[in-house]
């Protein structure tokens, strides 16, 4: 093999490898020779936070036993049971993978072109509304108001910087 004029640092700033890589390289030569070069998949071998087989069995052991309980109240149930935490989200997909999730049954309901009991006077029906928007320069605003559905005059409104719960006089 013949020499380099360039030293192992500069040889590998031409070459555009960081050192690091180098001795990475350099570590798996020395202890498994040129099969150490081979590549290696990226992926590890194991998923670090993947929920072990029996726990899911149990999961669906439980789904069986309690069919009233939805995915997060089964989740709940298996952890204070188990002493293992399982998400909702867990739940719901192990017991997807097993067929044990129905589609709820939707009801379809049309809008109505108009309500069916119409207002007649002021102060039959008050709506509200809440409705945010962004300034530029100055932030985020919440408007709320409050609408005579009649007169469809905005009885209260209140703008805020923000969207606690806090009821103040005026409003």
């Amino acid at each position: 093999m013949g020499k380099s004029h360039l030293s192992a640092r500069r040889t590998l700033v031409k070459l555009g490898i960081p050192r690091t890589t180098f001795y990475r390289w350099y570590d798996r030569y020395l202890q498994h020779g040129e099969a150490g070069l081979q590549d290696q998949s990226p992926k590890p071998n194991h998923v670090w936070n993947r929920v072990p087989t029996n726990v899911k069995r149990k999961v669906v052991d439980l789904a069986l036993k309690e069919t009233e309980l939805s995915p997060r109240e089964l989740a709940v149930k298996f952890t204070d049971q188990e002493r293992y935490f399982v998400s909702e989200a867990t739940v719901y997909r192990t017991l997807k993978a097993h067929d044990l999730i129905t589609s709820p049954a939707f009801i379809v309901l049309k809008a109505a072109d108009a309500f069916q009991h119409k207002t007649t006077a002021i102060n039959q029906l008050w709506q509200t509304d809440f409705t945010y928007l962004k300034v530029i320069g100055w932030g985020w605003f919440y408007l709320s108001t409050v609408l005579d559905d009649y007169s469809r005059h905005i009885i209260a409104w209140k703008l805020c910087t923000n969207m606690r719960a806090i009821c103040e006089p005026g409003m």
